[in-house]
């Protein structure tokens, strides 16, 4: 295959398998063989999966996240997770640290991590047990920073970390200003959890009151608070901004968790515990003529990688390494993947044109749909995903909090289904759209449910009605 050298540079240095007396992935063919068999190992036949995986695999069609390409099929321990969020810190000195224990053997096999210090008590706080005053949540960040730089993360990664802080924090000032000093946090990405009630606060130009445990510490302008944020952004590119109230409302999973961070890089925000499990499909690689006026996207390429896609990584649940018992919970009770695209911006205007606009991220999120629907029958247990013929057995089969799931048409009036369903709800419900609607129907589609009182989680066309299945998947033996 010819390949640019720089790219084989990066493969040699962070995904080309070594072991210690020194043999090593002979090609880049060897690399795609040694994770399509690692990830072929759950299967029933797994030399047959093994290939349609390096089929996949083979001239960069899919490119799993970089944890699965570095350390699948090499025995070493490390996990295939990209990264984590980690769990609640709770206000107290070994609790504290025994989350400090948890992110070093998180980084220590790969992971980057996601923390949110709202938890602990302000910088001048009472500690009524010893007499002292607290040295606030930044003082905690740095103690994490340091380890960070001390833990190199498996193979030639350097540490990632992530940490929040909710706007309403006594410390949250000094949070934002923090990386004004170029030798504070280096090992970090900082974003400010921002509420709903904040941003109607700064446009009303109204006080903010900052809070912990129902004591107020100062109230600023909201305003000021947000324009120092911005500044800050504007200066040297932190801290970034999480809508936290937004992010609760639009997750599918709703009902039985509770968001507060994201992992390092902010794309994905993750309940305690939660895992990044990520891959793309390269549209590049599924051009047909390229560079020719015939140029166009191989459609039936892409609805062939699609399933396979779907399939390897729901299998990297079951074969990767967690550095904690309680990440190997999360991720097997919610079977979380992510599939997205790349190469959209080198495939040429025009296709990339019709990809975006003329339904191929319908089929794209249609397949995946299938897949996963697919795998619920395949696994013989669809753990919390409920079937039904009828609105009532649907209803009276569901546990509380209970959920209503509306596979809403195109074109059908939202307020045809909600009446329809209306009289079966009780307080509590939760309504989740897994339609194949524009992200703008799903918006509107929000705004008539809560005009009737009702909660509202949206999947939109991005993937979401997929996202949902996968996350009510059960878990399931390493056998198939």
């Amino acid at each position: 295959m010819d390949w640019a050298p720089v790219s084989q540079r990066i493969w040699d240095m962070k995904y080309r398998f070594r072991d210690p007396a020194g043999d090593a992935d002979a090609d880049l063919e060897a690399t795609w063989w040694r994770v399509a068999r690692a990830l072929a190992a759950p299967e029933r036949d797994p030399e047959l999966w093994a290939g349609r995986f390096h089929e996949a695999l083979a001239g960069f069609k899919f490119l799993p996240a970089g944890r699965v390409i570095a350390g699948a099929g090499t025995g070493r321990s490390v996990t295939l997770f990209n990264c984590f969020v980690m769990g609640t810190i709770p206000d107290d000195m070994s609790g504290i640290f025994e989350n400090l224990r948890e992110a070093a053997l998180t980084m220590q096999q790969g992971g980057g991590i996601g923390h949110d210090f709202s938890t602990l008590r302000p910088q001048g706080a009472p500690v009524m047990g010893v007499g002292a005053d607290a040295s606030g949540p930044l003082s905690f960040m740095d103690v994490w920073d340091s380890m960070c730089r001390t833990i190199m993360s498996a193979g030639s990664r350097r540490g990632a970390m992530m940490a929040t802080l909710r706007c309403d924090h006594p410390d949250i000032e000094a949070f934002v200003d923090a990386k004004r000093d170029p030798r504070r946090l280096r090992m970090f990405n900082v974003s400010v959890l921002v509420t709903d009630a904040f941003m109607k606060a700064v446009k009303d130009d109204a006080d903010w009151d900052l809070v912990f445990e129902g004591k107020t510490y100062r109230t600023i302008k909201a305003g000021a608070l947000w324009e120092r944020i911005m500044r800050a952004t504007y200066d040297y590119a932190e801290p970034g901004v999480i809508f936290i109230d937004r992010v609760n409302r639009r997750n599918n999973l709703h009902y039985c968790e509770s968001i507060n961070c994201s992992n390092p890089c902010g794309e994905q925000p993750l309940p305690p515990y939660g895992a990044c499990l990520l891959g793309s499909i390269n549209l590049a690689a599924l051009v047909k003529d390229p560079f020719t006026p015939q140029a166009s996207l191989d459609m039936a390429a892409l609805e062939r990688l699609v399933p396979l896609a779907v399939r390897m990584l729901d299998n990297v649940v079951d074969v990767s390494r967690f550095p904690l018992p309680q990440q190997e919970k999360e991720a097997k009770a919610k079977r979380r993947i992510g599939l997205g695209v790349t190469g959209l911006a080198v495939m040429g205007s025009n296709i990339a044109r019709n990809f975006a606009h003329h339904g191929y991220t319908v089929a794209l999120h249609n397949r995946s749909v299938a897949k996963t629907d697919a795998l619920l029958k395949e696994h013989g247990d669809e753990g919390k995903f409920v079937r039904s013929e009828t609105i009532e057995e649907f209803l009276d089969a569901l546990e509380k909090p209970r959920r209503v799931l509306i596979m809403v048409k195109a074109g059908k009036p939202v307020d045809e289904v909600i009446d329809e369903l209306l009289p079966h709800l009780e307080e509590g419900d939760i309504i989740i759209d897994g339609g194949n609607s524009l992200f703008t129907d799903t918006i509107r589609r929000e705004k008539a449910a809560r005009e009737k009182g009702l909660n509202f989680v949206g999947t939109g066309i991005s993937g979401g009605g997929a996202a949902l299945r996968i996350s009510l998947l059960p878990s399931v033996s390493a056998t198939r």
